[in-house]
This record gives C-alpha cells, sequence and structure tokens, in this order.
C-alpha cells in the first residue's frame, strides 16, 4: 500500500490539512503522533539501503553503539515502526539496528514468494551492511521464524535469539487444512479478515488508539505479500521445518512473550541448544507497544543473559 493509502481515515479519505504551510504541518504531525505513541525516538542516522540475496532494496536504519548488536525484525504485515518503544532506551547501550523485510515499510516488493528463508536473506544483507560482528536477532511473531533463518545464514557473528510473543511451541502440529482455513477469511476480504484476526490479539485495556492504529495499519498490508508470508510461515510448522531448523544453529534462545497462548518448554528444548521464556503475565501479542516499560526490563535481562553465556 501506499503511504497515503495508510494514513487515510476510517472513511477511505485522507484527512484535510488547510491551509497551513510545510512546517506548520509538520511540527502539528510530529506532536499528534507522540502524543499518542511515546516520546521523540533516539536520533539514527540517515536510513539506508542494503539489496538483499536477490536484489530487493531492504530499508534499515541504526541507532547507538557497541556490540553485540541488536537486531529488530518485525511480524507479520508490520514494519520496524513497531519498535518505537525500544530504541531510545536500548540504544543507550547497544548498537540497535531496525529494518522493514521485503514488501513491508520502505523495502522493495516484486518477489513472486516471501519466504521465510528469503526474509532471512533480508536481514543478513542488513546485518553485514551495519559491519556488526557480534549479533543478537531480535524477532516478534512471524520474526520468530524469520531470524531462525537468519541465524543459519550467519553461523559466525550470530550469539543469540530473543523471541517476542513467538516460538510457543515449534513442535505445534498444524495440517494443511487447518491453513487454508485460517487463510481463507484474509483471500475473501483481507482488510476486514486482518481485522477479525489481529483483534483478538491486542488486550482489552490497550490504549484505543494504539489499538486502531495497529488494526488499520496492518489491515493496509499488501495482501499480496501478506497472504503468501502467511502461507509460507504455516507451511514450516506443516512440513516440521520449523522445528528442524534449530537443530542446525547451536545457540541460545530466549522468548519474552504475553499469556495468550502457553509455551511448550519441553518440546522446544528438544531442537534448540538452549531455551527459556520469560511470560508477561496479562501482557498480549504486542506486548513491546502497550507494555513497553515492562517489556523493555525482560528484553534487557534476556540480552544480558545471552551475552553472559556467549561472552568471548
Amino acid at each position: 500500500m501506499h503511504n497515503d493509502q495508510r494514513m487515510a481515515g476510517r472513511d477511505g479519505k485522507t484527512c484535510g490539512i488547510g491551509r497551513r504551510g510545510p512546517l506548520w504541518v509538520a511540527i502539528i504531525g510530529w506532536l499528534l503522533l507522540f502524543s499518542a505513541f511515546g516520546a521523540i525516538p533516539a536520533q539514527a542516522e540517515w536510513p539506508r539501503v542494503a539489496p538483499s540475496k536477490d536484489g530487493t532494496p531492504i530499508s534499515y536504519e541504526v541507532y547507538g553503539s557497541g556490540e553485540p548488536a541488536l537486531v529488530f525484525v518485525h511480524g507479520w504485515s508490520c514494519d520496524a515502526r513497531y519498535w518505537r518503544k525500544q530504541v531510545a532506551e536500548l540504544s543507550e547501550r547497544w548498537r540497535v539496528v531496525t529494518l522493514d523485510l521485503a514488501g513491508h515499510g520502505h523495502s522493495g516488493s516484486g518477489r513472486g514468494k516471501y519466504t521465510m528463508k528469503a526474509f532471512g536473506e533480508d536481514v543478513r544483507a542488513v546485518t553485514e551492511a551495519t559491519g556488526s560482528d557480534r549479533v543478537i536477532l531480535i524477532g516478534h511473531s512471524m520474526g520468530g521464524s524469520v531470524i531462525a533463518e537468519a541465524a543459519r545464514l550467519m553461523p559466525d557473528r550470530v550469539i543469540g535469539l530473543i523471541g517476542v510473543d513467538t516460538l510457543e511451541n515449534i513442535e505445534y502440529p498444524l495440517t494443511q487444512e487447518a491453513v487454508d482455513q485460517m487463510i481463507d477469511p484474509l483471500e475473501k476480504d483481507f482488510q476486514c479478515g486482518t481485522r477479525k484476526f489481529v483483534e483478538p490479539m491486542i488486550a482489552p485495556g490497550t490504549d484505543p488508539r494504539l489499538r486502531e492504529w495497529i488494526l488499520s495499519d496492518m489491515a493496509a498490508a499488501s495482501p499480496a505479500v501478506a497472504l503468501s508470508a502467511m502461507r509460507e510461515m504455516m507451511a514450516q510448522y506443516v512440513t516440521g521445518e520449523a522445528a528442524r531448523i534449530f537443530e542446525d544453529i547451536p545457540l541460545p534462545v530466549v522468548c519474552v512473550n504475553g499469556d495468550l497462548w502457553p509455551v511448550n518448554f519441553e518440546a522446544n528444548r528438544r531442537h534448540m541448544a538452549s531455551f527459556d521464556a520469560m511470560v508477561l503475565k496479562g501482557a498480549d501479542h504486542f506486548l513491546m507497544l502497550n507494555r513497553p516499560q515492562e517489556f523493555n526490563q525482560a528484553l534487557e535481562k534476556a540480552i544480558q543473559g545471552i551475552e553472559r553465556t556467549t561472552r568471548p
């Protein structure tokens, strides 16, 4: 979707801004954005672009300095903005890298299929472009599958993985029939289907402005990209690849999850070198946005734990 579609009002029309000059419009826009969603983030260098393996341009930003670098990977139909409440705090201590996967945000699109492996190549391209030698990959939701693929591609750089409300059970017994039933409403009416799919993942007490932003933003994603990515991600559970991939990644894995879905520690530990999870009681799928203080504390604890166990 184009930016004007993402910014359209609920009636589908863009909002009028009157006759004010561009500077005034910019000031008002920034005030509205950050009054709704938090403080002004840390200053990044100019946004950059790195070509993925297939040549797709991948947009990314770098904040702060220090290693291990933290590479943040968003989830299905999201983008780098979903980490807005982590950047300022964490970049005071570490180099923070955020990126838009292909077909999302400001990155290029045009792939016939949006596979987890191709997304992993996006992450590798950005990580190598930053020149970081020791990296912790952090992935939300679908990003959990993506960072596993990226870690397999960069065995000499990645020292650990952190999942965010993901990887609850990598042995989950999913059938193709169940996948088809899940995706059918999205294929029939993507915008309506996406809102109905995502809404139960948002806690009832969430700020209504944040709730509507998440629902509207994700529903405005490219249907072609989203449907392909969903099928490719779910296929890994149908085939068992979701579990097998971790047998090629001898790395510590830690999750910071909400409690919408139970975590199967035993199943995960059968395939991972090590696995642990911190579950925030009452937190939902977007805990990094609507429980940022508690989430950031847990995330820092996970980062420090990986640092201690992998210190050279």
